[in-house]
């Protein structure tokens, strides 16, 4: 197909309307979505001719920038904080044992050099945090669980990136990086990836609330805005902008935040396009026939990547810690390999290895094994092993939070807590202003219409109407006395 602007742009809409319809039907079959758009790119891949590495790996790094600060949004920190260990044993030392083992592995298998078999084991020996969100996003498992995988596939990403980097590197030149400095690189990209995140978060929570925009709709633009700039200022001082990415929308989610509601919805439909075209390119960058020369070596690996070098990543990394022997089974089992891995994989080729081809086609094979059987099975192994039904609250579709355009009005989301003032009092007795409207209670999975007489309880949640200017006085009024004397004493 020759390209011209018109037809780009035709392919385009067709990618997303393929991509989106793509959806509904991995949801009745019980397959990831992930898996049918890479097979849209594959089936694209016929009729279009595409093999441009470096393009993919730039989209791609675009799409994980995203993906990744949609997910930091989501994810709220007490849950984090809780399971932060293990979450970021498995992101270091689990990485590292995997990409050891299936290293060793890929040796023998595909019989290259002991520092190239190292090589794609580092490519493929982070979990996918586009995979992981999409896969468990809706599943009702256990909490405790879904934030480690989530907090893991979030934070394990810039551990695959320095290894696959290092290798190329030690690949090309072998005299050129000593282990010490190795070690130097790798604590000063995470370190300074981690201080980057914290700095650009507050930036860009104090900068999204002090200034007054015209329009609502620029709000979420700014935000994008922020997490794009964070990456791109980390990653040029050679520190982790993935990690910075994650830490800054992890930030910003937890945080009081204006026209919050707007931000979050924008990125949630963001995050899901780049998401569905990532995918679809990088099942275009792939040519079918070439993946047959491939086939047993990428059973074989995908085999043993799922079986022995992830549970033995996960059991090594957790030994000390208090999860069952199923808990481990189930995240040894949920570590879902998906772009990240594929993007990896154009470093090689990018960099002209002898072997950069090979990598990636196994890779791929890879991928789409571990997507189709570890995502298709997910929720059948939670329930087996007595690890589904967790206690994740999720808001009901029927309430739709509207856009308040130009206007000096903003619609903010209460939690009232066990400390509360209000806890027990009927909402006719809350001494709010007459500005403010209470549009909705969520109480567990129901949504309650308010009245007058509406008796609130602990672990309500409150979507309230407000005019910008009564937020602090609204906020107050919801908060324990400690939180008020505390919040004066800050103001003061």
């Amino acid at each position: 197909m020759e390209f011209t602007t018109d037809n780009s742009i035709f392919l385009f809409a067709i990618l997303l309307v393929v991509g989106v319809i793509t959806t509904k039907f991995s949801t009745r079959f019980g397959l990831p979505s992930l898996v049918l758009f890479i097979v849209v790119g594959m089936v694209l891949s016929h009729f279009v001719y595409y093999d441009n590495a470096f393009l993919t790996q730039l989209f791609g790094i675009l799409a994980l920038i995203v993906i990744l600060f949609e997910g930091g949004l989501q994810t709220k920190w007490t849950d984090v904080r809780k399971v932060a260990v293990p979450s970021l044993t498995l992101a270091t030392l689990g990485v590292v044992l995997t990409t050891v083992v299936i290293g060793v592995f890929a040796k023998y298998i595909l019989g290259v050099s002991w520092l190239e078999g190292m090589l794609f084991g580092a490519i493929v020996g982070s979990t996918d945090a586009a995979a992981v969100f999409a896969v468990l996003g809706n599943k009702n498992i256990k909490r405790r669980l879904t934030s480690v995988l989530e907090a893991e596939s979030g934070t394990n990403d810039p551990m695959a990136v320095f290894l696959t980097i290092s290798l190329i590197q030690l690949i090309h030149a072998p005299e050129s990086n000593g282990l010490f400095t190795l070690i130097v690189a790798f604590l000063w990209q995470m370190g300074f990836g981690l201080l980057m995140g914290l700095i650009m978060g507050r930036v860009a929570v104090w900068s999204i609330n002090r200034v007054n925009l015209d329009s609502s709709g620029l709000y979420p633009v700014l935000a994008l805005a922020f997490a794009i700039f964070t990456y791109s200022s980390t990653a040029l001082l050679y520190g982790s902008g993935l990690l910075a990415v994650y830490v800054m929308a992890l930030w910003m989610g937890n945080s009081d935040l204006t026209y919050r509601h707007s931000i979050f919805r924008f990125n949630e439909g963001f995050a899901w396009m780049m998401q569905i075209l990532m995918f679809i390119i990088l099942g275009l960058l792939v040519f079918p026939a070439e993946l047959i020369a491939v086939t047993w070596q990428g059973i074989a690996l995908s085999i043993l990547l799922m079986f022995v070098a992830r549970p033995i990543g996960v059991f090594i990394s957790t030994s000390f810690m208090k999860f069952s022997v199923k808990e481990k089974v189930f995240i040894s089992w949920a570590g879902l390999r998906g772009a990240v891995p594929i993007v990896l994989a154009t470093y090689p080729l990018i960099a002209g290895l002898e072997n950069g081809q090979l990598f990636f086609n196994v890779v791929f094979f890879v991928v789409f094994i571990s997507a189709l059987v570890q995502g298709s099975s997910i929720s059948p192994l939670a329930n087996k092993l007595g690890l589904s039904g967790g206690d994740k609250v999720s808001v009901p579709h029927s309430l739709e939070l509207v856009s308040m355009g130009k206007t000096n009005n903003e619609i903010i989301e209460i939690h009232i807590e066990e400390e509360s003032s209000v806890v027990g009092k009927e909402l006719h007795l809350l001494l709010l202003p007459e500005d403010t409207l209470i549009t909705a209670v969520i109480r567990g999975e129901k949504l309650i219409t308010p009245r007058g007489n509406t008796r609130l309880c602990v672990g309500d949640i409150l979507y309230v109407l407000i005019s910008k200017p009564q937020r602090e006085r609204v906020k107050k009024v919801f908060m324990s006395m400690k939180e008020v004397e505390e919040h004066e004493t800050l103001e003061a």
